[in-house]
């Protein structure tokens, strides 16, 4: 088994203490050579200014190719597309281009006025700058929103054919159902780089919470499971023995590329990597040092 790909996904720090967690976290992983890191928004967009200067900060003193999330939310059509300019004027040329979650309150997602109306307006938008390499959203588990699995396949179509280059799946805790998704956009004619989100379970209660609000579907037995891991100590263990296996099976099955949601706390991610035979390159060690 060759060592896949790798990149990983960091949210933008709200307080004193969350920056040295972030900064801990890029110095950590920075020196497994990801193809590329992203940094989220908050929800709502409430962490607009703020990903911007994280974006701007990695990409300038850890030598990786750093991609901003970009969303519809609560602003203008305008306001949107000079925020992705300023990326460009700092050289941050991959946006992950995405429609946003409803701010804080809102059950639903509505436009702003003089916004974008959906990702893919979004998309081509962005597409029509010509500045951008457009990575996006996928969900191998229905989306709350969607009619059905197939409406999914047919939105992301939407999404390639608009201009993104590759997607990015919410994370899952079955391998079938990602590699049933495959399937149907491979039937649907997506060729574009699907990449199998990954989250180290390391709380449990958190991700489960988390992945019922998004649609994942959670397995009885993953219940059972840390129950018993909490009762032995073993949480960890568990969490990166589950991983370590899911990501062996999706190369096994063809995978190149693993997207690791870190959720910046970097230990569970290092550790699977190393598992899976992805260890620090010395020179890019010098650099986040």
């Amino acid at each position: 088994m060759s060592a896949p790909r790798v990149s990983f996904e960091f949210f933008p720090p709200q307080s004193l203490q969350a920056s040295f967690r972030l900064w801990d976290t890029v110095q950590t992983l920075a020196p497994l050579d990801p193809s590329f890191v992203s940094v989220t928004y908050g929800a709502g967009g409430t962490t607009r200014k703020l990903t911007h200067d994280a974006v701007a900060t990695i990409g300038h003193n850890y030598g990786v190719k750093v991609a901003a999330h970009l969303t519809c939310v609560e602003a203008t059509k305008k306001e949107t597309l000079d925020i992705a300019e300023g990326y460009a004027a700092a050289g941050v040329t991959d946006i992950v281009a995405l429609r946003g979650d409803p701010p804080k309150g809102q059950d639903q997602f509505v436009p702003a006025d003089g916004g974008f109306t959906s990702s893919v307006e979004l998309i081509e938008a962005l597409a029509e700058t010509g500045k951008f390499t457009l990575r996006v959203g996928a969900y191998p588990d229905t989306h709350p929103e969607a009619a059905d699995a197939q409406a999914d396949v047919q939105y992301l179509k939407r999404k390639i054919d608009a201009g993104a280059s590759s997607a990015i799946t919410q994370f899952f805790f079955d391998v079938d159902t990602f590699l049933r998704f495959r399937d149907r956009c491979a039937a649907a004619g997506i060729d574009a780089p699907i990449l199998p989100g990954i989250l180290p379970i390391e709380n449990w209660k958190k991700a489960r919470n988390f992945a019922l609000r998004c649609g994942t579907q959670v397995p009885g037995w993953l219940d059972e499971a840390f129950a018993a891991a909490t009762r032995d100590g073993r949480e960890d263990l568990l969490a990166i023995s589950l991983a370590t296996e899911m990501c062996s099976t999706l190369i096994d099955e063809g995978v190149e590329h693993l997207h690791f949601y870190t959720l910046n706390k970097p230990e569970l991610t290092r550790d699977i990597c190393a598992a899976l035979g992805i260890h620090a390159n010395s020179d890019l060690s010098e650099v986040a040092a």
